[in-house]
Parts: structure tokens; sequence; C-alpha cells
């Protein structure tokens, strides 16, 4: 598990990352790149069946309810999608990165 996998996530107000901070953090989190703009980070996984997406589905579920930050996903038979974004900087936080590097984890497991 990497650091950022180790941290919690907490309210985060106030400025987005700035580009440079946000591209040291994304090479942290393996397979997830910038969206909308750089306003965001996105990963798409590939699963056997609809029972694994729905199980990886469910566990990222878990990880969001535990840190309080909540990615948009979208599901599909064997896929999934994974978008975080800060709503409360409009834009980038370390939270996203954290939860990014939760996500890459369960892979690991």
């Amino acid at each position: 598990m990497n650091d950022l996998a180790s941290k919690t996530c907490s309210p985060k107000h106030g400025k987005a990352l700035g580009k440079d901070e946000a591209a040291t953090l994304l090479t942290q989190v393996d397979g997830w790149s910038f969206v909308d703009g750089g306003h965001g980070i996105r990963r798409e996984f590939s699963f056997q069946n609809y029972y694994l997406t729905m199980a990886f589905v469910n566990a990222v579920a878990w990880i969001a309810n535990q840190q309080d930050h909540h990615p948009d996903m979208t599901v599909g038979y064997g896929k999934a999608g994974v978008h975080f974004s800060t709503h409360s900087v409009g834009g980038l936080s370390e939270n996203d990165f954290i939860c990014a590097a939760k996500v890459n984890a369960l892979g690991s497991l």
C-alpha cells in the first residue's frame, strides 16, 4: 500500500490543488488520468463478468462511505469507471488521490 492509501480524507475547502502538485500526486496512482481539463481524475476498470464488476463497485462504495468522499461511477457488463473530484474546492484535492490509491489497492487484495 502506498503512502496515499494509508491516509484518511478530511474536509477540504478553499482552492483546488495547483497543476504541479496534482501532477505529482497523479504519479502515485497508477492507471488514473486527468479529465475535465484537470479538474478531475478517472480510471476505467475491466472485469471478467458482471458479478465481479458489481463486487468492485460495492467495494468502492464502501471506501467512499468510509472516507466521506464520493466518486461518480459508470457501470456496464465487465467494466466500471471511477471519477473523483472535490466539489467544495472546484477541482482536485488530496482526497481525490487518497481515494484513488485506496481503490487501486482493491486490486492487490
